[in-house]
């Protein structure tokens, strides 16, 4: 049911590499219908937007307000739940706010010898978008870890879109919203949804930013739109990665493994490990936990397509091959995790421990769940307050900076053969 590999294999690495392989989350029929959709948005704005949302959603609105949740209503979902749920919504929301505090970045300045002022000067960003999944992928989780630390950063208007098929919404969804400080909310998805927060229309405000995940319209139309407005990523399917000693709990291991193969058929899951023994009591405990699933036919097939036991010749040439996938989920599942973390070079979040399941950082750890996929950990990082915050370059020049800056600047633009660019320095010249 899951491939299994040895890195001694003569053809290891094609191997690996057609694992790794994942289709671009595009295709033309795609590309045509998201471009259809934002030039419709961008002509017709509400209306279009009714008209898609009736379409897609299986809706019958008539005027934008009925897509518009208020904040009494927010705060009425959240005093709706069972008080285990209130809690630990709580709970969650306050260990990501205080992570996220200690990422907030500050204004900075220094005076060089010449008496010269630099720095740089942090701004947050005015108005972000949030896009949260509707239907059947309802995640509240997503909410916090999205709004939380745009609300730290400063955001002063947050804007979150929410698709609600038939009517039906989430009160977790609308709880999270609720108590991480959004501030309007849409009942309103898909790349319509996108292209209403790049472009505005006239009751949904044009936004300098969109984050959140979504299906393939959703994340095609944040391609398209980038530039227009930033975006935090296009993500691709959730990936988790684990590195054990075989000396964890088998059960707890294949556990692991189920936990992102339950997001969706694409999903990947891998285990490392130099013990085949080992390996074999995984698989095992695969075959025994798997019809105990709800979700038993994804992980199954998530198992099938994109899964993996790999046997190493031991534990540094498993962390070798972990920082040639750059995973999103890294677990180190051994006895002494602090020493492996020098040798680590490449993943979304790094699970240190054997009691670290990925699980405790998708919901209430601290650290943001939205994390790099598909091997950007190479180049990029988790989504974080610094996602929300600009910088501007601050340059303050005194009369003797102005003349030791000015002959270098003035050299250096002759040089270009940029003759304003040198008398415009030679000017501040004393």
């Amino acid at each position: 049911m899951i491939t299994q590999l040895s890195s001694t294999q003569a053809d290891f690495r094609e191997k690996l590499s057609k694992l790794l392989t994942w289709e671009s989350i595009s295709n033309t029929d795609v590309a045509k219908t998201v471009d259809d959709i934002i030039a419709n948005i961008r002509q017709n704005g509400d209306q279009a937007l009714i008209d898609y949302t009736n379409k897609f959603d299986g809706m019958d609105v008539s005027d934008i307000s009925a897509l518009t949740v208020d904040q009494s209503a927010l705060k009425k979902a959240f005093d709706s739940l069972a008080e285990k749920e209130k809690s630990a919504l709580q709970s969650a929301a306050d260990r990501v706010r205080d992570y996220h505090q200690k990422q907030k970045q500050d204004t900075w300045t220094y005076v060089d010898d010449s008496g010269t002022m630099l720095g740089q000067k942090i701004t947050p960003i005015d108005r972000v978008g949030l896009y949260v999944p509707g239907g059947k992928a309802s995640y509240p989780s997503s909410v916090l870890m999205n709004a939380i630390p745009a609300k730290v950063a400063g955001v002063e208007d947050l804007i979150m879109v929410v698709p609600t098929p038939n009517g039906i919404t989430n009160p977790l969804v609308l709880a999270a919203a609720y108590i991480s400080g959004v501030n309007k909310v849409f009942t309103v998805g898909g790349a319509q949804a996108i292209a209403a927060l790049a472009y505005g229309t006239e009751t949904i405000p044009k936004v300098d930013k969109i984050v959140g995940p979504g299906n393939i319209y959703v994340a095609t139309a944040k391609r398209v739109v980038f530039g227009q407005v930033g975006i935090d990523m296009i993500a691709g399917p959730s990936e988790i990665l684990i590195i054990c000693d075989g000396k964890t709990n088998p059960d707890w291991i294949a556990m692991d493994l189920f936990s992102q193969a339950e997001h969706d058929e694409d999903a990947q899951s891998i285990l490392l490990c130099p013990d085949a023994d080992f390996i074999t009591e995984v698989e095992a405990s695969i075959t025994k936990l798997l019809p105990t699933m709800d979700r038993r036919d994804i992980i199954k097939t998530a198992l099938k397509n994109r899964g993996a036991l790999i046997q190493t010749k031991n534990m540094d040439e498993a962390v070798a091959i972990s920082n040639q996938i750059a995973p999103e989920h890294l677990e180190l599942s051994v006895e002494d995790p602090q020493s492996m973390l020098d040798n680590i070079k490449h993943a979304g979040a790094i699970f240190m421990g054997r009691n670290t399941c990925e699980a405790l950082g998708d919901y209430c750890a601290g650290p943001n769940h939205v994390l790099p996929t598909s091997g950007t950990a190479r180049f990029s990082s988790p989504l974080g307050v610094y996602d929300f915050q600009k910088k501007s370059s601050l340059i303050m020049v005194s009369d003797e900076g102005a003349n030791i800056l000015g002959d270098i600047a003035a050299t250096l633009a002759d040089g270009e053969g940029l003759q304003a660019h040198a008398q415009s320095a030679r000017y501040r010249i004393k």
